[in-house]
Order: structure tokens, then C-alpha cells, then sequence
């Protein structure tokens, strides 16, 4: 399929027929990956939908392409663009990268003023955030409302989390700062310099990770994996504290 075949839109109420579907997939994903989204019922979608707050691509006869919310969170003072998913058959097409590109404008449309952030354990994900101006970032610049991190439950690493005391998981946080951001080409530039330095990091993070959390857990075996201006101005290693 050609990527000009694929609409990337605004959701609306005339979309709900997808949600199951959407949902379904999320899912499929989540387990396929070892990791987790936070786990959504189609009406959670339905209602994402209705509201105005997420984005959908669709081919031009109507076959379900991909999909991503809009969450907010500390009384709108940040923004998750959330549960992004492209289905299998159109993956490496680069509509994910076309419908980041949409929820960001939409989340910067609704929410002007509200910090964007992201939680991800995809490198491919990671250059798309930075190309729209994310930069990584420790945990602790997220939202610590209660509801958000909640949401992290029915991901299979939620004890890592809780063990970590929220303060880092297998997923990369990034985040944009609307008062306090890199241009778009300057975050995107610094990933290209240090993406080899990434892979191998979050490769070393998975294995610190399991190995740590198995000694705490008394299931430690043979570590698998492994290899060798402003607050939020950061060079882009500081993220990585274990």
C-alpha cells in the first residue's frame, strides 16, 4: 500500500467502529514486545474519539491503518500522547512517524501550554519524538499524578517499576517543554550523533534491569541480553540512572 493512500486525521464519532479492533491489536503488540501499554477498553477509545483527542490513519476504502490519544494529566499542566499502534500490515511504511506528527500538532493545538511527553522502548519511536523536539529525560520531569503511573499496571515490567520506585523502567521517557525546548533539527541532529550509544544503552538498561530485579526477587539466572538553556536542556545520556 502507498503511503498517499493512507489518511491521517483527526478521530471522530463516525470512527468507533474501529475500536475494538484498535484495542485488539494494542494488546497483541504489548504481549509480542514483552512490554506493556496501558491497557484501554474500546469504549476508553470510543470516548478518545468523541472527544476530539486522538488521531486515526485509514486507507482511502476504509481499512484500519494505525492509531494515538491524546491523556491528560495534573490538571492539564501535561500531555501523553499515548498508545500509539500501526497495524502489522502497514508497519515500516512510515505512517507512524505521519501520525506522531498529527497528535503532537493536535496536542499542541488543545494544550498549548501543557508539557508533551512520551514513555517508549523503541528506538525507532525515539527518532520520531526527536525529530518533533523531544528530548530524554529522567522520570522524575513526568507527571507524578497517581492515575498516570496506575496505568502502568498492566505492563509485565510493572515490578521493575515499582522496585526502581518509579524512578526508571525499561521504557524511555522524552519529553517537550513548549517553554523550554531544542528546535526540532537540534534534537533531532544530537539522536543521529548518538543513536549507536542508544541502542547500546538501552540494551545495557534491559540487562541491569533483570539482573537487579531477580537478585531482589531470588529468580537471579544467567543475565540474558546485554552489551557492551533550562531545566529541560539536558544532554541526552543523563536519562540513564540505574
Amino acid at each position: 500500500m502507498e503511503n498517499s493512500a493512507i489518511i491521517v486525521r483527526v478521530a471522530n464519532p463516525d470512527d468507533i467502529h474501529y475500536a475494538v479492533t484498535i484495542t485488539d491489536e494494542m494488546e497483541s503488540s504489548a504481549k509480542a514486545r514483552g512490554t506493556g501499554i496501558a491497557k484501554r477498553s474500546p469504549e476508553y477509545i470510543e470516548q478518545k474519539m468523541k472527544e476530539g483527542k486522538s488521531v486515526i490513519a485509514v486507507t482511502e476504502t476504509g481499512t484500519w491503518v494505525g492509531f494515538c490519544y491524546i491523556e491528560t494529566w495534573s490538571h492539564g499542566e501535561y500531555v501523553a500522547n499515548s498508545g500509539l499502534i500501526v497495524s502489522p500490515e502497514f508497519r515500516k511504511s512510515g505512517v507512524a512517524k505521519r501520525i506522531k506528527e498529527k497528535i503532537f500538532e493536535l496536542s499542541r493545538k488543545l494544550y498549548p501550554t501543557a508539557k508533551i511527553f512520551g514513555l517508549t522502548t523503541g528506538l525507532a519511536v525515539m527518532k520520531i519524538n526527536s525529530d518533533l523536539g523531544y528530548e530524554p529525560v529522567t522520570y522524575s520531569e513526568l507527571t507524578q499524578d497517581e492515575a498516570f503511573w496506575a496505568g502502568c499496571k498492566s505492563c509485565v515490567n510493572y515490578d521493575i517499576l515499582m522496585s526502581k520506585d518509579r524512578k526508571n523502567c525499561f521504557c524511555t521517557a522524552m519529553l517537550y517543554d513548549p517553554k523550554d525546548h531544542y528546535k526540532p533539527e537540534e534534537t533531532a541532529a544530537d539522536f543521529k550523533q548518538h543513536s549507536k550509544g542508544y541502542e547500546r544503552l538501552l540494551r545495557l538498561k534491559k540487562s541491569r534491569f533483570l539482573k537487579a530485579f531477580r537478585k531482589i526477587t531470588g529468580t537471579e539466572s544467567k543475565p540474558e541480553g546485554g552489551g557492551g538553556g533550562g531545566t529541560a536542556k539536558k544532554r541526552f545520556f543523563s536519562f540513564f540512572h540505574f
